[in-house]
């Protein structure tokens, strides 16, 4: 004898039950595998370069790395180690005032660019997309770029510039007291058109009967920058100060190529100091630490940032 379920509510719950197991007929299994198997070579690809990497790397942390000899277990030798080494403490404070200036500007560039050249005309579009040329150059070209636009002599492309005008020559990147901030100012004019990008989309998202409700109301252009675009955008300013950070972090490449982390460790970052120490003093182990930490911080900043921006909107 069959017990038929006439209640709806259990009805509902038994079939919402056997979707879960997938105990329904008619879907076959290849099916719902079919999903899986469409993202296997970018699972794999994440799992083999990614994820791997970052395991072995935490793994690595905890020894002193000894190619051909076998590694030596060093416990916890490798971060204590961090907080004696004043290099890299100079480090540190070089790659949060790169974080802080390069971030910051390239979010104020960036946004006064997308109010700019918001809209869709089409000669708005062909602005945009020159505007956004720089994001799409390699960061190693960019960098280049930039060291010949910025060679030393008066006969650098900027520097008789400045010399009609009567200033320079500027040292730039050969003088510790300019090296920093001229690779600042060239990822501010990497990251800006970025940046730009993602505030046009928001902008684009923002009702436009609010704007026309403020000018009926007699607000100022100002006003209704300050009342409405800037509210609206929060959510949006989170993610680009999220990615920004993230970027401001660990960079490398445009720091790497233009000065070497010099004149005289001037412009050294934490992961260019991390490149020299597995590359150079061949201590993958401290490297390896050096990394972890790195890691560490920048997902708890990620996450303070992303639950500060959900109580915000709550």
């Amino acid at each position: 004898m069959t017990t038929e379920i006439r209640n709806p509510v259990a009805a509902d719950s038994v079939l919402s039950g056997r979707r879960r197991s997938g105990a329904l007929p008619g879907k076959p299994f290849w099916r719902r595998l079919g999903p899986w198997l469409y993202l296997s070579p970018l699972l794999l690809f994440i799992g083999v370069f990614k994820v791997w990497p970052t395991v072995w790397g935490v793994y690595l942390s905890f020894f002193h790395v000894r190619p051909y000899l076998g590694n030596q277990y060093a416990g916890t030798a490798n971060y204590s180690k961090l907080f004696s080494d004043a290099d890299l403490r100079t480090a540190v404070v070089h790659t949060l005032l790169d974080a802080v200036f390069a971030v910051s500007g390239s979010i104020f560039v960036g946004f006064w660019l997308a109010v700019l050249l918001q809209g869709p005309a089409r000669h708005i579009r062909i602005l945009r997309t020159a505007v956004f040329l720089p994001t799409v150059i390699a960061m190693v070209a960019a960098a280049e770029l930039w060291t010949t636009l910025l060679y030393p002599s008066p006969y650098g492309s900027v520097n008789s510039l400045l010399g009609k005008i009567g200033i320079g020559p500027e040292p730039f990147f050969e003088s510790p007291h300019s090296a920093l901030a001229s690779v600042i100012l060239m990822q501010i004019w990497k990251n800006a058109p970025y940046d730009m990008v993602i505030f046009v989309a928001g902008l684009a998202s923002i009702d436009r009967e609010m704007y026309e409700a403020c000018e009926i109301d007699g607000a100022s252009w100002g006003q209704r920058l300050r009342f409405v675009t800037l509210p609206a955008l929060r959510p949006i300013t989170t993610i680009v100060l999220v990615l920004g950070i993230i970027r401001g972090l660990r960079v490398f490449t445009d720091i790497w190529v233009s000065t070497n982390g010099g004149p005289a460790g001037s412009s050294e970052s934490v992961v260019t100091y991390l490149y020299r120490q597995f590359s150079q003093n061949n201590d993958t182990g401290y490297a390896a630490a050096i990394g972890t930490v790195l890691l560490v911080v920048t997902m708890a900043l990620t996450c303070l940032m992303l639950l500060w921006r959900r109580r915000r909107e709550i």
